[in-house]
């Protein structure tokens, strides 16, 4: 069975929330390792030095192993961890979030402090672009030269088609196709391939496998 892996987001959002006077500003950032994480962090409490808190969660690894977050100064509890929690309900790994509170002079308390943080993250979430993440293997389509053109239309094709994606054709003593596909489609472009050719091509797995982001579809709006 293929593992599902979690998802990230393609691009940096920033979203603000005033409660009770305090400023909760939300930045949220792909990243892809904790030392790039961190690297954020940083660079958002020196361009909002003035501010009282920075508190952040970050989540990275394939399958969102690692993790860490701050309260920064606020309570124990209630920033930190709340902001972490949200990325993991939302299934999120190689990404990092920092909310940024300027105190308003009202005092939240614990549980209010908890929905601020948790409800900043969140928002801005909800306008993130997210990417799916799936595991895709190498196959290798070797053809004849003078079978080259054909086999070049018919593999673009078949990849738009199955979510798989199509490097460049190598020429040497054969053309050489690779093809970056999810382990399940294997079977059907063996098929395809034995289909159009009478048997005499056929796809290699070669065992190399990558990651690849997705962009998930907008809603529907309405």
């Amino acid at each position: 069975m293929t593992p599902r892996y979690p998802s990230t987001i393609a691009v940096r959002v920033n979203h603000e929330l005033v409660i009770k006077k305090s400023r909760f500003i939300a930045h949220v950032s792909p990243v892809a390792s904790p030392a790039e994480a961190d690297a954020v962090i940083a660079q958002v409490k020196q361009r909002a030095w003035d501010a009282r808190h920075h508190c952040s969660a970050q989540v990275t690894g394939d399958f969102g192993d690692r993790a860490r977050s701050s309260d920064d100064g606020e309570p124990s509890g209630t920033a930190g961890m709340p902001i972490l929690e949200v990325l993991r309900r939302r299934g999120l790994t190689d990404v990092v979030a920092v909310v940024t509170r300027y105190f308003g002079g009202i005092k939240l308390g614990a549980g209010g402090l908890v929905r601020a943080y948790s409800s900043a993250v969140s928002e801005a979430l909800d306008l993130a672009m997210i990417v799916d993440r799936r595991l895709l293997v190498a196959a290798t389509v070797a053809v004849d030269h003078a079978d080259a053109g054909r086999f070049d239309n018919l593999l673009r094709e078949w990849v738009r088609r199955h979510g798989a994606t199509l490097a460049d054709p190598v020429y040497d003593a054969k053309a050489e196709f690779e093809v970056w596909l999810p382990p399940s489609e294997v079977p059907m472009l063996s098929a395809e391939l034995a289909s159009v050719s009478s048997g005499a091509v056929r796809a290699v797995v070669s065992g190399a496998e990558r990651l690849v982001g997705v962009p998930r579809p907008a809603p529907p709006r309405g």
